[in-house]
């Protein structure tokens, strides 16, 4: 990895008001408290109104991260959103952005890496200001996938919440955050967990088309199981270090059980794991930015630390990057 020059400066979060409790899903599903939490670790999740949109929520996110970092934005030269529900098909969310914020000069662009979304947008905004093409980069996760869930549909309905993060990333070639990446895709799993579009086949096979959140768990949780824990031996390696190194491993909040999974082939310890996972469910590329808030916030992550972040999901792809924190 060439020298990073790019430093994280600030981070901002937000979500929704309104909660989906594991009582309420017991009304509309055949579930129960005791299940949800034994096979996810998941007791609450927030949710979006009607008319509250994942442009909506990266608004909030980002004025959250100027008001406590007393950060502007009007001089930012990049917008990246990691998002798969979007507004519109077009104009993109980070055109949004641009406009609410009124940045004058700046390029904007949405990413969908799913699941993977915030450390694939974070990689980016490292690389392109490392090269010298930017000064300050808005990375920005925002998503609103209770509207693509399926509420009839047990296995995926106790999963999904809504939420945003933010995060500056500014030159900085004396104290540069990124110390190394390591991504990695898996094409040919990425009929275990779709949303359709345009397409209603995949590889010549059918899928359900209803526009909603499709789920093969069991295949979802064995390909991250065996891929991650070989990507984060990998990403060590490209970093240098050791995981007696690491202060806090920051994965995607998929499923508790799956992490824990993870964290004991890895060899990583579950209390050195943030995750979001509890009361947030899963909020898909947000959830990274919402359990290192959480971190911040609890006083367990500080300054000089040694972060391990790894998206994974959907596509099959991942991306997992290791990072000095210091804002």
């Amino acid at each position: 990895m060439i020298q990073s020059k790019a430093r994280i400066t600030a981070i901002g979060t937000y979500v929704p008001e309104k909660k989906l409790t594991n009582e309420d899903l017991e009304k509309m599903v055949d579930t129960n408290d005791e299940w949800i939490v034994q096979r996810t670790g998941m007791k609450e999740r927030r949710i979006a109104g009607d008319d509250e949109f994942a442009s909506q929520l990266a608004y909030k996110a980002i004025e959250d991260l100027i008001e406590k970092y007393n950060k502007d934005v009007k001089d930012v030269d990049c917008i990246i959103v990691a998002t798969t529900t979007a507004d519109y098909a077009f104009p993109s969310v980070a055109c949004q952005i641009q406009n609410h914020f009124n940045i004058p000069c700046t390029g904007a662009f949405d990413l969908n890496a799913t699941c993977a979304g915030f450390t694939y947008a974070l990689h980016l905004a490292n690389n392109l200001i490392t090269s010298g093409a930017h000064k300050k980069i808005l990375v920005v996760a925002t998503e609103t996938l209770s509207k693509v869930t399926d509420y009839k549909d047990r296995t995926t309905c106790i999963l999904f919440g809504d939420g945003a993060g933010a995060m500056l990333v500014e030159y900085d070639h004396e104290n540069p955050s990124f110390l190394a990446a390591h991504m990695g895709t898996n094409g040919e799993g990425g009929i275990n967990v779709y949303r359709t579009s345009f397409s209603t086949t995949m590889d010549g096979k059918a899928l359900s088309d209803t526009g909603k959140i499709v789920q093969n768990g069991r295949e979802v949780y064995k390909w991250a199981s065996r891929t991650l824990p070989e990507g984060i031996h990998t990403l060590l390696g490209n970093a240098q270090l050791d995981i007696e190194n690491i202060n806090w491993f920051i994965p995607h909040s998929a499923n508790l059980r799956m992490i824990e999974s993870i964290c004991e082939k890895s060899n990583i310890s579950i209390e050195k794991t943030l995750t979001s996972v509890k009361y947030y469910g899963n909020t898909s590329a947000v959830s990274i930015p919402l359990a290192l808030n959480l971190g911040i916030e609890e006083g367990k992550v500080k300054n000089e630390d040694t972060l391990l972040l790894y998206g994974f999901g959907g596509g099959l792809t991942h991306l997992g990057l290791v990072v000095k924190w210091n804002i």
